[in-house]
């Protein structure tokens, strides 16, 4: 009796990894089969080639990152849409495995345009539900656009600053962040030194 393939789903999951990790360039075929420790001949059963692979990873990562993302947060569509926005962006930006996925994705849109579209459309997906949530309490369209992009940006943007930010933690400063966007009173438990 012949062992049991190695599902295509982890050939997918383990190639993620290695591109958080290591970006495009590190995802192959030879150096996936010894993470998995089996051998490459399973991975031609589900992928025609390395590109193949790399497209089911994008797959997979989008599927993740957008549609079950959104999905997710239509389930509370009654919620209160200050805690939706800030779901989605703890399901999309928090934790080990999306984040470094998709910090990785968008270093790859850099030099592959193929890539930078599969991001444009998450980026636009992303952005039309921040400003549908933010539009719920923020009636001017160019104000909801402005906070919608400040969201994005913050998201992202504030795991690659290597700033300090003068006696505050970086958690304490994201969290005000998160107030002014959302248009909510500070919390005052998390007040800075300098805030008395």
């Amino acid at each position: 009796m012949g062992s049991a393939r190695t599902p295509r789903e982890r050939w997918v999951e383990e190639g993620l990894r290695v591109l958080a990790d290591g970006g495009p360039d590190a995802v192959r075929v030879e150096a996936l089969a010894k993470r998995l420790g089996v051998t490459k001949g399973g991975f031609y059963g589900y992928f025609a080639d390395r590109d193949a692979l790399l497209s089911a990873m994008l797959d997979t990562w989008e599927r993740e990152a957008t549609d079950q993302v959104v999905d997710r947060v239509r389930q509370d569509e009654g919620g209160d849409p200050r805690a939706l926005i800030t779901l989605a962006g703890m399901l999309t930006f928090s934790g080990d495995r999306l984040r470094p996925i998709d910090l990785a994705v968008r270093d790859w849109a850099r030099r592959d345009e193929a890539v930078a579209e599969r991001l444009r459309r998450v980026d636009n997906r992303r952005m039309e539900l921040l400003r549908e949530m933010i539009g719920t309490f923020c009636p001017d369209p160019d104000e909801v656009e402005a906070r919608s992009l400040i969201a994005f940006c913050v998201a992202i943007g504030h795991h690659f600053l290597a700033a300090d930010h003068d006696g505050r933690t970086r958690a304490e400063v994201l969290s005000r962040a998160g107030d002014l966007i959302l248009d909510r009173p500070a919390d005052p438990k998390s007040r800075g030194p300098a805030d008395g």
